[in-house]
């Protein structure tokens, strides 16, 4: 109602009336809200209680019984306003399914020894019993014959105490539990109120005349089990055309009672009295037909078929008795309709059996009973006749239309050929095509009506009664040929493989039920029905596997005997299942969808009328072919065929649903469009004319509720569109109709906005939102529904997303806008419907945190309205994404706790919402200050309690997580243990020996394999077995890593590769503990065949291999002689199980350069030598030590290689290559180990040779992916180690650095006087990191200079004879001074800059020093490319690097200069005043002036010799260059 009434809102016109509905509709949600938490407290109060509640509702139901009775013999009893027979009847028929449901449930409930359930089903029979109650007095006072009134009473009086004494048994079972005695009372109880209720029915008018129908059709066919038939009276041409007469009524008969079923009680009474009359009739006539068959056989299979007619017969009777009950059932007509044809099949079986006609006669009368059994099916067609979609109803007319066309022309040609088999064979494909015809006619005609828009669409049910009573009465058949005793050993067979095939049908549909429902109990009566029907299935199959084996009496009574409970087990299951509470609701067809219907039911009738027509001059004329009139006639009514055919089919097609309604919602949103077109335009040139009538507030809610509908309709119009031909119409008219309300909201709400940014922006938004429908409406249209049409599907995905973000994109503007002005209505109206569909929690930390907050922002009020808006965004996440949370929780009632809670915490975050706004509008109120910290606290309080009830209904992945971050923590310490054993520091405290550990080592890693076990049984079980074996096997690993280590310790360090060894024995078994756990706490309650089960038995695997690689490896370790071999099979087994980590599809957290990936490439390259070195000298040392290292260098390999691979700027075929030689690298080495295996094992020739063969695999598989990284690094790319690219990169280091100094310099204030160091200057570093910066430049190009002096001496520029020696050594001598040279410089600038800085030095000393730096480099450039190619790529990088330097460098003089120059004009000169004093102070300026001039001459001088000393030491090219 909530719902619906909110949906109704922006559709309403007049304003007063659309606010007061809107209201009127939080009112009540807020209040069920509040009402359905109250009802949980209470239940949790009063639970215990609902048993005896239950009881004595239903004595004093049978005390008004009592009563109601009293008035009958007093002739009082009135019927109530409203009543009537028809309707009393009906409540009564559906209102017994329910009361049989409930009472199945409160049977398994008590049987399970659950109070609380028990409770509740107690409860719900009360309830259903009260209907029934109300509905026999009902009938009673309808009813016009006393007695018949009385009997009625009588009877459900008799239920009612039946009721009782069930309920007290119940109670009394649970009192007792696990009684057997108590548990067997139970059971009888139980099917005496089931007797009782069927009595009941059986009381209603009509319902006696159908039992005694069925009675008489029981009797009739005990004819059958007699040992010997009676003799003949008739001859066989008598008994056959008398079989054929009493068939035609029979079947006549059977019709009618399908017609009179829908009628009134009356008429099935006759229609069924006029059935059993004639079945008796034609039972008679077969078994005389019967005494003429020629052999035994024939006569058992003529009985056999007789015998089906009769179950059919008995069927159907039930069928229409069911359907005149309860006419609402969902598809009772389509099971009446079902049951009409059963009998007409097992008719024409028996006739083809026993008649002996003339050619041709036998199949045209067999298709027209079958043409006649499927005419109803055109009347009325409110209920879906199959489970075809629309397009599929169009398929199977083209191809039954096909075969029907062939069959006529056969039918034709084989009558004027004579051929009678043929003709016999093409009209009975005929009858097939045309039975195909009407029943796809008839589905597209109820497709058809149900998408009419003014049609209410049916909603599918829990379960589906037909797949329901098809499995029961297939079970039923199939349990009657198991124990008879003709069956054969293949009946046997075939019975046992359809029982298999409906029980597991049925179990997979109660499994299907028990996901979908809410309620509690019925989930737990669908598993226990389940639960049951696979067990007595299983041990009925035991039973026929010994009668297969051995076909004794015996055996077979032992079959007899197990398919007494199965087929309880089944008819429980089906009585729990016809609750109506699980059934579909059936659509209301209205009467335009019933025009709509016309043509196709009218051209579908024409078809079977000129078809039966056809089929009945075509059984004449295949006895006289040469009789022209009838040719003539036959030639007409083919022609009358035809068209029909052609007319269903054009009708079908011009009614595909959904498409007028597309095109009708199409031109309403164009409309829309230009509307908003409009109001843009006037907005723009600010002509819009401001809404007068209504309020601001009134129109953002009315925008608001206008888009949410909007927002909510997304989903089911993409999933419509996408497979639902018959809900389209519906779902796009609904759509369309909230954009007339949306635009004149929008528009409204735009004009009475004063700012023209915001104005703009709801129009545009609302502009994008209605564009982005229109879209979505574009590609339904083309999708029509159609599931097939999957070229559609990608487009309806795209325009649902837009729809998704334009609607995301308005809320937020709107939320912002109301939430500014203090308007919380909405907040709270979107907090009462998240409560509505309660979850738990990933954001109760955020909802804590925004209280938090809220309650510091009372004294800033203008921040409430956002902190409000996050709470209620946060509230509705919260609920949608922890919804499971409840339902998955183990014990149910802390499932049911965290849902009580949640509910609570969101009555508290309304009234918190409430109070913000509240002070939004009065921000001084210190009384609504006072209320919202009151708020605030509480719902941090409710915030608390949901987290507890998180935490008791999540122990166990709690218990996962604490046990994985353990295990990921001593993970970690083996990491730091390896490296400590590898340096050779892992010494031992005392004297001790290995064995004194071994067998400490072996106990404790047999009990991690017990907790392994009971590790991934818990994943099936409880969170508290969770808890307890994750709890246990992090213990044990502990255990274990202490033990191995004290373990490997006690070795020595003498030995350190074998003692690496057994650490990573150790540290596998953990990390695969680790992998373990986290698949445990994925899988943990999932069903069996989720993709987590799996992932956890492969991760279990991992476990029990590794730790059997540990205890080998402990045996092993002792024994130089075989020590090696285990550390390398421990080794190709850690890296196999690397691999497969590396191929799966998990993506790494953070990604790598392709020059780490190049560089771990080398470790490969490294072991795979070791490991060839290995194999050829089969010493156990080098093999240790190779295992250690390969696994290593594997490892990172595979690491680095996927993170490089997934880096962002990778592409994907570049991606796909790294991956695939990665895969390829390791797999070859992998097979370079096991070739180095099969070395220490036979130790050939031959396998020696086999190592350089996989080496080089391996070497080329490296060379690819160095390929690959280099790809990776583009058209940039560069060896990380080269000399010249170093350089490269620390000349460009300094140059940055000195930039940044030259920066900070130009920030620094002049110091006062006296000067003092100022400690927050972090200049001095800067200048140091510079420094550091151009020395490790230094250190690259001299590595450079040394690359390229080799080159040049391979080359021949540079000769290594003496002719050359001396300029050659000058060349490096220059070298070596630069380089001098610039670490003198570097160091110099050092010192300068942190003097400078701590207040010890000028900046001129700085500014000599920069100069220096840049002066230095620059000779060093020189000297490194004197004798090298200057032209070449690596030389002008270096170049370029020096002149960054050379720049940063003259900044750096620059601001220094500035400084002193800043300095200088801010320092001041106090001047004295007197005349004496005056003259004295200038002399002293003269004379300092004077002195700082010759010490400036005495510098420069000196400057000039040092230059000229240093000069003389230059070697020739650097002099001429300088020069």
């Amino acid at each position: 109602m909530v719902a619906s009434a909110k949906s109704a809102v922006p559709t309403v016109a007049d304003q007063a009336a659309a606010m007061q509905l809107g209201q009127c509709a939080k009112n009540l949600a807020t209040c069920l809200a509040e009402l359905r938490t109250a009802t949980q407290k209470a239940h949790e109060a009063c639970g215990p209680l609902e048993i005896d509640s239950a009881l004595k509702t239903v004595q004093t139901l049978k005390s008004e019984l009592q009563d109601a009775k009293m008035s009958v013999i007093d002739g009082q009893l009135k019927p109530l306003p409203g009543e009537t027979l028809e309707k009393c009847a009906q409540d009564l028929g559906s209102t017994s399914k329910a009361v049989g449901s409930s009472m199945a449930q409160l049977l398994t409930c008590a049987a399970q020894g659950n109070e609380h359930y028990t409770g509740v089903a107690a409860r719900e029979t009360a309830q259903a019993l009260r209907t029934l109650a109300q509905a026999a007095r009902g009938v009673a006072a309808s009813t016009k014959e006393p007695q018949a009134s009385a009997a009625m009473l009588d009877s459900a009086q008799c239920v009612m105490e039946g009721s009782a004494m069930l309920i007290h048994e119940a109670h009394q079972a649970l009192v007792h539990p696990g009684d057997a005695e108590s548990q067997q009372r139970l059971a009888q109880v139980a099917k005496a109120v089931s007797h009782s209720l069927n009595n009941c029915v059986n009381c209603l008018p009509g319902q006696k005349d159908v039992d005694m129908a069925l009675r008489s059709i029981g009797e009739a066919s005990k004819k059958l089990l007699v040992d010997f038939l009676p003799p003949c009276s008739k001859t066989f041409q008598e008994a056959q055309t008398d079989l054929n007469h009493t068939a035609a009524e029979l079947n006549h008969s059977a019709g009618e009672v399908v017609h009179s079923s829908r009628g009134t009680s009356s008429q099935l009474a006759a229609a069924s009295g006029k059935f059993s009359q004639d079945f008796d009739e034609f039972l008679d006539a077969g078994i005389e037909m019967a005494g003429h068959t020629q052999s035994q056989e024939d006569q058992i299979q003529v009985i056999g078929n007789l015998k089906n007619i009769s179950m059919a017969s008995s069927k159907l009777l039930l069928a229409a008795k069911s359907l005149s009950v309860d006419p609402g059932a969902a598809n009772a007509k389509n099971l009446l309709a079902v049951a009409a044809r059963a009998v007409t099949e097992s008719i024409n079986q028996l006739i083809t059996l026993c008649t002996q006609q003339a050619a041709g006669q036998r199949e045209c009368d067999n298709a027209l009973r079958e043409l006649e059994a499927v005419r109803g099916l055109l009347d009325n067609p409110n209920e879906p006749v199959s489970e075809l979609s629309y397009f599929d109803c169009i398929e199977s007319v083209m191809e039954n239309s096909k075969v029907l066309g062939e069959s006529m022309a056969g039918i034709s040609q084989h009558c004027k050929t004579g051929d009678v088999v043929a003709f016999g064979e093409s009209v009975g494909l005929a009858s097939k095509a045309l039975c195909g015809l009407t029943e796809a006619a008839g589905q597209a005609s109820y497709l058809v009506g149900v998408s009419d828009p003014n049609s209410q669409s049916g909603h599918e049910g829990l379960v589906d009664p037909i797949q329901f009573a098809k499995a029961h009465q297939a079970i039923q058949m199939a349990c009657q040929n198991l124990v008879d005793p003709a069956s054969s050993p293949s009946q046997v067979l075939s019975a046992a493989t359809i029982v298999a095939k409906h029980t597991s049908a049925l179990c997979n549909a109660c499994r299907l039920a028990s996901s979908k429902t809410s309620n509690p109990v019925a989930r737990r009566q669908f598993v226990q029905s389940a639960k049951e029907v696979a067990n007595t299935t299983a041990n009925l199959v035991k039973t026929i596997k010994a009668l297969d084996g051995d076909f004794s009496e015996e055996n077979r009574n032992r079959c007899r005997v197990a398919t007494t409970p199965l087929l309880e087990a089944v008819e429980n299951l089906s009585t729990f299942a016809s609750n109506p509470e699980f059934a579909s609701i059936p659509a209301q067809i209205s009467s335009e969808g019933s025009a709509a219907q016309e043509p196709i039911v009218r051209s579908a009738r024409s078809m079977l009328d000129s078809s039966t027509y056809l089929i009945e001059t075509a059984r004449s004329l295949v006895l006289n072919p040469k009789d022209p009139p009838t040719w003539s006639i036959l030639a007409g009514h083919s022609r009358t065929v035809s068209d029909s055919i052609k007319s269903l089919i054009t009708s079908i097609r011009d009614k595909a649903p959904g498409q007028r309604e597309c095109d009708y919602s199409i031109d309403s949103i164009n409309k829309c469009i230009r509307d908003i077109e409009q109001a843009s335009l006037a907005a723009v040139g600010q002509t819009l004319p401001c809404r007068d009538d209504i309020s601001m507030e009134a129109l953002q809610e009315q925008l608001t509720s206008s888009v949410q509908e909007i927002g909510h309709l997304i989903d089911p119009v993409s999933t419509v569109a996408r497979g639902e031909a018959a809900q389209l119409g519906h779902k796009v008219t609904q759509l369309a109709s909230y954009f007339d309300p949306l635009i004149v909201a929008s528009v409204g709400l735009a004009s009475k906005l004063h700012d023209h940014q915001q104005q703009m922006t709801i129009l545009d938004q609302t502009k994008t939102l209605s564009e982005s429908a229109l879209q979505m409406l574009y590609a339904a249209k083309e999708g029509g529904g159609n599931p097939k049409a999957s070229h559609t599907h990608d487009a309806i995905s795209e325009a649902a997303q837009l729809m998704r973000e334009a609607v995301d994109d308005i809320m937020v503007t709107l939320n912002e806008a109301a939430s500014e002005g203090g308007m919380v209505g909405g907040m709270v109206e979107s907090i009462a419907e998240s409560m509505g569909r309660v979850g738990v929690l990933t954001y109760v930390f955020v909802v804590f945190m925004v209280c938090h907050q809220m309650t510091k922002s009372v004294t800033c009020p203008e921040e409430l309205g956002g902190l409000a808006s996050q709470v209620t965004v946060d509230y509705g996440q919260l609920s949608h994404q922890g919804r499971l949370a409840a339902a998955t929780a183990e014990p149910e009632e802390v499932g049911f706790q965290i849902k009580t809670r949640v509910q609570e915490l969101g009555h508290g975050c309304i009234y918190l919402v409430q109070k913000a706004g509240a002070l939004q509008l009065s921000p001084t109120d210190s009384f609504s200050k006072r209320e919202l910290i009151e708020c605030a606290r509480a719902v941090t309080e409710k915030v608390s309690l949901v987290l507890s009830a998180l935490q008791a209904g999540n122990k166990g992945t709690q218990a996962c997580i604490t046990a994985a971050s353990a295990v990921s923590g001593i993970i970690a310490d083996l990491d730091t243990t390896i490296m400590f054993a590898s340096a050779g520091t892992l010494n031992p405290e005392n004297e001790e020996s290995f064995a004194d550990h071994r067998e400490s080592i072996l106990k404790t890693a047999k009990t991690l394999v017990e907790d392994t076990k009971l590790l991934v049984a818990g994943a099936a079980s409880s969170q508290e077995k969770l808890a307890q074996a994750a709890q246990s096997s992090a213990k044990t690993i502990t255990q274990l890593t202490e033990v191995v280590k004290l373990g490997a310790t006690s070795m020595g360090s003498e030995d350190p590769e074998t003692q690496v060894v057994l650490i990573n024995a150790v540290r596998d078994v953990a990390k695969a503990l680790a992998e373990l756990i986290g698949a445990t706490k994925c899988a943990a309650g999932k069903p069996a065949d989720d993709p987590s089960m799996y992932q956890l038995k492969g991760a279990a695997k991992v476990m029990v291999t590794n730790v059997t690689s540990l205890l080998k490896t402990v045996k092993a370790v002792e024994d130089e002689a075989t020590r090696g071999t285990r550390a390398l099979e421990a080794t190709i087994e850690c890296i196999k199980q690397e691999l497969t980590v590396f191929q799966s599809k998990d993506v790494p957290d953070k990604s790598t350069s392709p020059e780490e990936f190049t560089r771990m490439t080398k470790g490969i390259t490294l072991a795979t030598a070791k490991a060839v070195a290995a194999g050829n000298s089969a010493q156990q040392e080098d093999v240790i030590a190779t295992a250690n290292l390969s696994r290593k260098a594997i490892s990172d390999m595979l690491t680095t290689c996927k993170q490089a691979a997934h880096h962002p700027e990778v592409g994907e075929e570049l991606r796909n290559r790294a991956l695939q030689y990665g895969s390829e690298c390791t797999t070859g080495y992998i097979n370079l180990l096991e070739q180095v295996l099969q070395v220490l094992q036979k130790p050939t020739l031959e396998q020696k040779q086999q190592l350089a063969v996989h080496s080089k695999h391996v070497a080329a598989c490296v060379t690819e992916l160095v390929q690959t990284a280099e790809a990776m690094k583009g058209s940039d790319c560069v060896d990380p180690e080269d000399p010249t690219v170093i350089a490269e990169t620390e000349l460009l280091g300094a140059a940055a650095s000195i930039e940044a100094a030259a920066k900070k310099l130009e920030q620094l204030k002049p110091r006062a006087k006296p000067k003092q160091a100022d400690e927050t200057l972090d200049f001095e570093e800067q200048i140091l990191e510079a420094a550091k910066s151009i020395a490790a430049a230094t250190s690259a190009l001299v590595k450079s200079a040394s690359a390229a002096q080799r080159e040049l001496v391979a080359q021949g520029k540079v000769g290594s004879n003496l002719a050359n020696a001396v300029d050659d050594g000058q060349w490096s001598q220059g070298l070596i001074s630069a380089a001098r040279m610039v670490a003198a410089a570097t160091s110099n600038l050092c010192e300068a800059a942190n003097a400078s800085v701590q207040g010890h030095a000028s900046e001129e000393k700085l500014i000599s020093s920069a100069k220096q730096v840049a002066a230095s480099t620059a000779q060093l450039l020189v000297a490194c490319k004197v004798k090298a190619d200057q032209d070449s790529e690596a030389m002008r990088r270096l170049q370029a690097a020096g002149n960054a330097v050379k720049r940063a460098s003259d900044n750096l003089v620059k601001a220094a200069q500035k400084a002193a120059f800043d300095k200088s004009e801010d320092d001041s000169v106090v001047v004295k005043t007197k005349f004496v004093g005056g003259i004295a102070q200038i002399i002293a300026a003269q004379e300092e002036m004077l002195r700082k001039e010759r010490e400036l001459e005495e510098a420069r001088k000196k400057l000039a010799q040092i230059r000229q000393q240093q000069y003389k030491f230059l070697p020739s090219e650097l002099r001429e260059d300088e020069g």
